[in-house]
This record gives structure tokens, C-alpha cells and sequence, in this order.
């Protein structure tokens, strides 16, 4: 889905350097039913992440890209990006 690319990839600009939840992704697109939307986003986040578009981390450390979290995760832009 482009919208929730484009989303998180805003998200990526507003927050600079600073790491975030995908909720609050879809929290700023869906305030009152954002939890309907977790599972989308958080997928599109990982496709993004293996495209090398946003990071990943868990626990402060980049995931492997061949693998699928479990538990919580944040998307930040990647290191030196100016754009995304």
C-alpha cells in the first residue's frame, strides 16, 4: 500500500534521527481506529526495511533482514539519509 509507505517514510522525515513505533504511524492517519491497521503497517514497514528504504531496530540493534521480528520494533531513517 503506497499511502502507508509514503506515511512512514514522513514519519521518518518529522522525527530526523529519532526512532518511532510503526503505531504511531498509523495513529496519525487513524486516531480512533488505528489498531485495526497495526498488522498493515508493521508489514510494510519490514518490506521497506528490506529494501533498505527505513531500518529496523530491536532492542537498538538493526533486525536481519531475512527474518521476521517477533515483539516490539522501531523504524528510524537510516544513518546518513537526507532524503526518503
Amino acid at each position: 500500500m503506497e499511502v502507508l509507505r509514503s506515511a512512514i517514510l514522513e514519519m521518518c522525515r518529522q522525527k530526523k534521527n529519532k526512532t518511532f513505533c510503526p503505531s504511531e504511524v498509523i495513529q496519525s492517519m487513524f486516531p480512533e481506529d488505528w489498531d485495526q491497521f497495526q498488522e498493515e503497517v508493521r508489514a510494510k514497514a519490514l518490506e521497506m526495511n528490506i529494501k533498505r528504504l527505513i531500518l529496523i531496530t530491536q532492542n537498538g540493534k538493526p533486525i536481519d533482514p531475512d527474518s521476521i521480528p517477533v515483539g516490539p520494533i522501531r523504524i528510524s531513517r537510516i544513518p546518513n539519509q537526507t532524503k526518503g
